[in-house]
């Protein structure tokens, strides 16, 4: 049994050209009562579009939501899935954590280590780029 509580998730949607100009985020609003809040997004009329977004509703909803989503072509990443650590490289110099704006990067005063929650990362791969000892990695669609 799907569960009716309030379900929130980072998402990554890659689509095609012919999508583009079908109002799918308002689909998903109007007919599924999901909340979005676009993160990052890279459309043009007549290419592929990327976008990262924040998806809420109830969970059942939300299933249906990306359901829809995908009958229409449109591929869909958990986010969480898009940013990883390696733990043993990791050194916790710190410096990926003054580059995440979302604080899913940040440095446990107490163990003086730096802390990862996958859960909050949007995919910017900022920390990818800065991290000295690429501790940091970033599959494919999480980078765009």
């Amino acid at each position: 049994m799907v569960s009716s509580k309030q379900y929130s998730k980072i998402i990554s949607l890659h689509f095609s050209p012919d999508v583009v100009r079908r109002p799918m985020m308002y689909n998903l609003a109007k007919q599924f009562d999901l909340t979005f809040n676009i993160l990052k997004a890279r459309i043009s009329p007549r290419e592929e579009g990327h976008m990262t977004l924040e998806l809420s509703g109830k969970e059942e909803d939300y299933k249906k939501g990306i359901s829809y989503l995908q009958e229409h072509g449109i591929s869909i990443q958990d986010v969480a899935q898009s940013i990883t650590r390696d733990e043993e490289s990791c050194t916790h110099c710190g410096l990926c954590t003054a580059l995440c704006l979302v604080r899913a990067l940040w440095l446990d005063e107490e163990s003086r280590k730096v802390l990862f929650d996958n859960n909050k990362c949007t995919a910017c791969s900022m920390c990818t780029r800065v991290c000295p000892v690429g501790a940091m990695n970033s599959e494919a669609n999480g980078d765009f």
